[in-house]
């Protein structure tokens, strides 16, 4: 059985990789991933895990996508591409409750399709100006949904975490090896 990941990115392979999973080929997509007018987080998670699946052309492979989206309300954080993005993110969240939602999903050779999506709390704690600089000047920030990774310094200022941590991370692993097995994909364990 071979699986095709449509991402490029170096977590959800590590990620895969903690279950048992390497993928036989990896096809980063290109999609236009502009949110639509008055697009809600969780549908636009779900539009672009699905968009990202179907930029992948038809194969004797399992296709795996996903996408994460961090979200104050029913805002949409980008992913920061500059300081002032991250800095603005990071500013917001300070304090707060903030959910990433990370739409999975996979397509059978068959041609079957199955999908879930997680929703994760996360809660930061206030951060002060200092803190804040200190991230930014960590370059980790950079095309990280919401401007931070969870798996690196940015640890230290996440109070609480309710939900999946490896969604955070981004895919979540349970409902990733859920859809897997029950298309038919042999896990090892």
């Amino acid at each position: 059985m071979r699986l095709i990941l449509a991402s490029a990115s170096p977590r959800r392979l590590a990620l895969l990789a903690q279950i048992g999973v390497v993928p036989d080929q990896i096809i980063p997509t290109e999609i236009d991933e502009t949110p639509r007018r008055d697009e809600e987080p969780r549908p636009y998670a779900q539009r672009m895990a699905r968009e990202k699946n179907a930029a992948v052309p038809g194969s004797d492979a399992f296709v795996l996508s996903a996408d994460t989206v961090v979200a104050v309300g029913r805002r949409i954080l980008p992913k920061a591409e500059t300081e002032a993005q991250a800095r603005a993110c990071l500013n917001l969240m300070s304090g707060r409750r903030h959910h990433v939602l990370t739409a999975v999903v996979v397509r059978a050779p068959d041609g079957r399709v199955a999908e879930r999506l997680n929703n994760s709390d996360v809660i930061f704690a206030r951060l002060t100006d200092q803190q804040i600089d200190a991230y930014i000047a960590s370059g980790e920030w950079q095309g990280k949904a919401g401007g931070y990774a969870i798996q690196g310094r940015a640890a230290q200022h996440i109070r609480q975490i309710g939900g999946s941590y490896s969604s955070v991370v981004g895919l979540p692993l349970f409902e990733t090896a859920q859809l897997l097995r029950g298309l038919g994909y042999t896990l090892s364990v």
